[in-house]
């Protein structure tokens, strides 16, 4: 997300950004932007020269997304999303072209010789820039690590990544101290403290993680001196590991606050996670709606557990535009939940992230009005089209 918009060139933050989230998105954390997304660029480089899909496309005739997967010898269930997104990342810096043959899929080519880029460079400019930013290089290191034996099928992705050599660099990923992940938390609960009803309020928060989305909401109340609205704080997580560090972090930093801790699977009934009908004035989270398996599901358990003008807030990576790749998806495309959802057409059109329309249409259809995106990313795209970090607000209709 380059300082300069992609519209005007110039800093256009001020008038397309709300003035509490300008902070947010000061200079320093868009340099850390930048510099991740070359990152993650440069890993991809690598990926794409380790796994044999440079040769894959080195045919004349280029490759389609499953030739090059076929070539390569990669296992298709499991290589051809993150495949595709390679390619879209490298045809996007220039570094492959694309064929688009009259009623084929469509063709990728290496017609020239690939950069010689190395990932370390960036690795030490950031360090130098903003190191507490460094545990999102972690993540993206382990990922590209175990990508060949993951796209081979020897490795399932949530092993390679949640493994217990994985669980100390998550647990600083998913930090209010790492810039690049705490922004997620710091917007979302922005959006939650404003959304939240007047009077006596019942939270619900969903895939709550190791708690740092909670700290921000709570830290985020508690500034607004509306902390005691809080009758009830409901803290659900499907991990059992980050379930228990979350309860012994959270309870020892507020005690006052009346908050309970239970699993909860979104791909299930809640009422198996112990959530009564009608019970929460605002259910909560961050990062976690777009791995629903049945995204209709879930927002039918979500609206079933709101009150009555309840409102739902989810902190989530919105996509600018269809089918543009986010430099995120290195790391989630190697988790079958974030690859293999049940599709919906006209709303559901691929796993992970989807974008402002895609979402306001998931949720008209399932029983939500006053749909907010926040900041507008359908308004901010054409500028930064990088920005993705966005707040998802719905009331219960």
């Amino acid at each position: 997300m380059p300082i300069a918009s992609q519209r005007r060139g110039e800093d256009e933050r001020a008038e397309l950004f709300p003035p509490e989230l300008l902070p947010l998105i000061d200079d320093a954390f868009v340099v850390s932007c930048d510099l991740i997304e070359e990152y993650i660029a440069r890993l991809a480089l690598g990926v794409f020269q380790s796994t044999g899909l440079e040769e894959a496309c080195r045919w004349e005739a280029g490759a389609t997304i499953d030739q090059a997967v076929a070539r390569a010898g990669l296992a298709a269930a499991v290589a051809r999303v993150p495949t595709a997104w390679i390619l879209a990342m490298l045809i996007s810096r220039g570094w492959l072209e694309s064929i688009a043959g009259v009623g084929e899929d469509i063709r990728y080519r290496l017609a020239r010789p690939l950069p010689a880029l190395d990932p370390d460079e960036i690795v030490q400019a950031q360090e130098a820039h903003d190191p507490r930013c460094m545990p999102s290089y972690e993540i993206m290191a382990l990922a590209a690590e175990h990508y060949p034996a993951v796209l081979r099928g020897q490795t399932p992705g949530e092993q390679a990544l949640f493994g217990v050599e994985g669980i100390s660099a998550w647990v600083k990923y998913f930090s209010n101290s790492n810039p690049l992940y705490a922004i997620s938390n710091l917007l979302g609960a922005i959006a939650a403290e404003q959304a939240l009803p007047e009077g006596t309020a019942a939270i619900l928060e969903i895939g709550g993680g190791l708690g740092s989305g909670t700290e921000a909401l709570l830290d985020r109340l508690d500034a607004a001196a509306r902390a005691t609205q809080v009758s009830t704080y409901r803290f659900t997580e499907i991990s059992a590991l980050f379930l228990k560090r979350a309860q012994r972090t959270l309870v020892a930093r507020y005690p006052g606050c009346p908050i309970t801790f239970a699993p909860l699977d979104i791909d299930r009934s809640f009422a198996e996670g112990g959530i009564a009908h009608g019970t929460y004035s605002l259910v909560y989270g961050v990062n976690v709606l777009h791995v629903a398996r049945d995204l209709a599901a879930t927002l039918h358990e979500l609206r079933k557990a709101l009150k009555a003008g309840g409102v739902l807030v989810m902190s989530e990576c919105v996509r600018p535009f269809p089918g543009t790749p986010l430099h995120l998806e290195f790391v989630f495309n190697l988790l079958s939940a974030f690859r293999e959802p049940l599709l919906v057409s006209g709303w559901r059109p691929n796993g992970g992230f989807l974008t402002s329309e895609q979402w306001t249409a998931a949720l008209e259809a399932n029983g939500f009005e006053d749909i907010l995106i926040y900041p507008d990313i359908a308004t901010v795209r054409s500028a930064y089209p990088a920005a993705i970090a966005a707040a998802i607000i719905a009331r219960k209709a």
